[in-house]
């Protein structure tokens, strides 16, 4: 079967059709197909979809964000220590396809949207800020926990514009989750303390049987290390962590090609964390991805949400912290729990 693509076709609002973002994207691809439509929850939402086919031929949907701009985080993010944590979502769906991703569960299409109203979306964070819980500590904003904002950065360079509005607003951190190896368009910036970048790392066996179209583990090194050299902050994420036979050998192979390449003394801090899905997203995913081995193990069910057995979580901290051991300061490791 022969697909079109990706983003032959850019299905616009007319509200957004005037747009900076819309202007970027028709110059961006100048051979798509120009599709004005009133709403877009009218192509985004219709029933009888089938998520992984639209993944071998991805649409761009051009959009206005309507409220909420800003979402309070979930239990099932890691805060890291942050009273104030919140996200948004300046795009919906990922151009990567990984199999544990919650949204395949969350979405009946797998086209992208880009929200093309960002000062409204901004104009909240602000106003969030001002009616934060913890006035004496900052608010931490979640910027791609929908999407890989920083994938996306060839085609709309939206990161950078949300790191210039993090760096001219007080009281605001700004994180960016990403297994991207794109940093060249970071090159002419000055390194911020204000932006954390996120890498999620993973052996390639995992990569290449779950992590479907996302760099390989030594391309996101590479970026690691010249972003941490460059004085930005990053943290290293290690989430999830999957378990399967000889998943040891596996992770201490990636620990030690991390440790023996990137300074512990200089990244933020460790997240660690295993598969947990939300049962609604779960069940799901299930249904439509029969040959997906990691929806058929014996998942604990603890507060509507499938995770692994408590013994198996303990095991997996036990055999990360000690890979770990004098990697860094053990203050700097956080477990999801």
């Amino acid at each position: 079967m022969n697909f079109l693509p990706d983003f032959s076709h850019i299905y616009v609002e007319s509200q957004s059709i005037d747009s900076d973002i819309a202007k970027q994207s028709f110059k961006r691809f100048p051979k798509a197909k120009i599709i004005e439509i009133e709403d877009y929850k009218k192509i985004f939402n219709k029933n009888g979809q089938d998520f992984q086919i639209q993944k071998l031929s991805t649409k761009l949907i051009l959009a206005k964000k309507q409220p909420p701009f800003i979402y309070p985080a979930t239990d099932i993010i890691q805060d890291s220590g942050f009273s104030n944590f919140y996200y948004c979502t300046p795009i919906l769906n990922c151009i990567y396809n990984c199999e544990y991703c919650f949204l395949q569960g969350m979405y009946s299409s797998a086209n992208i949207v880009v929200f093309t109203n960002t000062v409204e979306v901004k104009d909240a964070v602000k106003k969030q800020i001002l009616e934060r819980k913890y006035p004496d500590e900052p608010l931490l904003l979640s910027l791609s926990y929908n999407t890989d904002i920083l994938a996306l950065e060839n085609i709309l360079p939206l990161t950078k514009q949300w790191i210039d509005f993090a760096n001219n607003t007080d009281d605001l951190f700004m994180e960016i989750r990403t297994k991207s190896g794109l940093t060249s368009s970071f090159n002419k910036l000055k390194p911020s303390k204000k932006i954390l970048f996120a890498w999620t790392l993973s052996p390639n066996n995992i990569i290449q049987k779950y992590e479907h179209k996302t760099p390989l583990l030594e391309r996101r090194i590479m970026s690691i290390q010249k972003i941490v050299d460059s004085g930005w902050p990053v943290r290293l994420s290690f989430d999830p962590i999957l378990i399967y036979p000889n998943w040891k050998e596996d992770y201490k192979q990636m620990f030690e090609r991390i440790k023996e390449t990137i300074s512990g003394d200089k990244i933020f801090d460790i997240t660690i964390g295993v598969f947990r899905m939300s049962d609604d997203f779960y069940n799901r995913i299930k249904k439509t991805k029969p040959d997906s081995d990691l929806f058929y193990n014996n998942y604990d069910n603890s507060n509507n949400v499938k995770t692994v057995t408590k013994d198996q979580k303990e095991m997996v901290r036990d055999f990360a912290l000690s890979q770990l051991d004098g990697y860094c300061n053990g203050d700097k490791i956080n477990f999801w729990d």
